[in-house]
């Protein structure tokens, strides 16, 4: 039989570089004859598995998305039963239980009279997209029409679609498509607000606390509330992209909740269903639903073929219903402690570390004298160690699913500082 298995994973990658185009990927070095892709089969937990059986960690929760592991009955029991029902109907025109509810739980997780109004939508680039549409046409609607340009931050990366991509500011991604978009002015701190003249922004967008892409680079405390203030002195709207920091990522189930300030627009995905499928939600205030009233010349023409599919709000409610059943939050302060102290005992003394930061469970580790490519060697290493997990640049980014334990946390940095030391000695 060994055979066989031997022959499945040659032709399944010659086949994948034959016929597929990986994102973020460079595909010379993928399609090279030297290089092997992982093939995974199946996962169980934090674990992952290749098709020879090798077994990892999941060290980036399969790209920021996973919150309560892999195969989760509560969650696989809530897919079979939609199933059973429909897998997927319009959403223009019609609307369905799984949605209904999903929308009505989501505006349940915030204060009373935060948000009113739940967008479906495919992904945390549409999810920003749809903000942007509607911050712009709710100037429009209320008489602002001289608002025309966005805030965004130096480092930021808010999704790939043409919009949402102008508020990027990382060169390797977005520096090609520059001024391509929307009109954009891009600020390194809060303190340069004070310089703008507030009349002539749409609004302000922020991936709140920490800053995913960019290297896990962690916003000084207070800053949201410094956010929230002059945009309120200037009738400005706020953005927040909780697509990566949402659902646990950092402590509480919105990075916005650790300085108890609330945005006017909500951007989620990623961690929505789980991780399981792909979904995405923009949450309104009424203030701004409220502008959209009134006729066809007002209403919002933005949608998705796949918005409010049943399948995936399916997945989102079980997920919503693993976080009060299994007490997922309440759990997560001694994980993040123990992490803490992990990575201090991990970096203490060691010469080829830079920078460790730590935000929850979302962790970014500087690799002191890499060329750019030095942190995807060490994961390369660290995956013989069994964790599986990737880089930015020289930044080694761990950000496990939620239900990672203590014992696979220290697993999965063991791993990992024997994959750093077989680099750089």
């Amino acid at each position: 039989m060994g055979w066989l298995i031997i022959d499945l994973v040659v032709t399944l990658s010659e086949k994948d570089k034959a016929y597929l185009w990986h994102p973020f990927t460079e595909m010379d070095q993928w399609c090279a004859s030297d290089h092997q892709p992982l093939t995974i089969d199946r996962g169980e937990g934090v674990y992952l598995y290749d098709i020879d059986g090798n077994c990892y960690i999941d060290g980036n929760a399969s790209i920021w998305t996973n919150i309560h592991g892999h195969c989760h009955p509560v969650i696989d029991a809530a897919l079979r039963e939609q199933l059973d029902r429909i897998a997927h109907c319009s959403f223009l025109g019609t609307t369905n239980e799984p949605a209904i509810l999903l929308a009505e739980k989501l505006v349940g997780l915030f204060p009373r009279a935060t948000f009113s109004r739940v967008f479906f939508s495919d992904d945390g680039s549409t999810a920003v997209e749809c903000a942007l549409k509607m911050a712009i046409q709710y100037c429009q609607l209320t008489g602002q029409r001289e608002r025309r340009e966005f805030i965004a931050f130096e480092g930021a990366y808010h999704g790939d679609t043409l919009g949402a991509a102008a508020l990027g500011k990382i060169p390797a991604i977005h520096q090609r498509f520059e001024g391509l978009g929307m009109p954009v002015r891009h600020l390194q701190s809060s303190a340069q607000l004070q310089d703008i003249d507030g009349t002539k922004v749409v609004a302000v967008v922020i991936e709140p606390l920490v800053q995913g892409t960019a290297g896990i680079r962690l916003w000084p405390r207070g800053m949201l509330q410094e956010l929230r203030q002059w945009c309120d002195d200037t009738g400005v709207l706020l953005i927040f992209d909780e697509v990566m920091t949402g659902f646990g990522r950092t402590g509480k189930m919105f990075a916005c909740e650790h300085e108890d300030v609330m945005p006017d627009l909500m951007a989620l995905a990623k961690g929505l269903t789980g991780g399981y499928l792909p979904l995405a939600a923009t949450l309104a205030t009424a203030r701004i639903y409220e502008a959209f009233l009134g006729g066809s010349e007002r209403t919002f023409y933005y949608g998705h073929s796949y918005s409010g599919n049943p399948l995936g709000c399916a997945a989102a409610l079980a997920s919503l219903r693993v976080f009060e059943q299994e007490h997922t939050l309440e759990h997560l302060p001694a994980k993040v402690e123990h992490l803490a102290a992990g990575l201090e005992s991990f970096a203490k003394g060691n010469p080829h570390l830079g920078e460790v930061r730590q935000c929850g469970l979302v962790t970014g580790i500087d690799l002191s004298g890499g060329d750019g490519t030095l942190g995807a060697r060490c994961c390369a290493a660290a995956r013989k160690h069994g964790l599986l997990t990737r880089a930015i640049g020289d930044t080694v980014v761990f950000m496990p699913p939620l239900v990672i334990t203590p014992a696979q946390i220290d697993e999965a940095l063991t791993a990992l500082g024997r994959g750093i030391a077989e680099i750089v000695g």
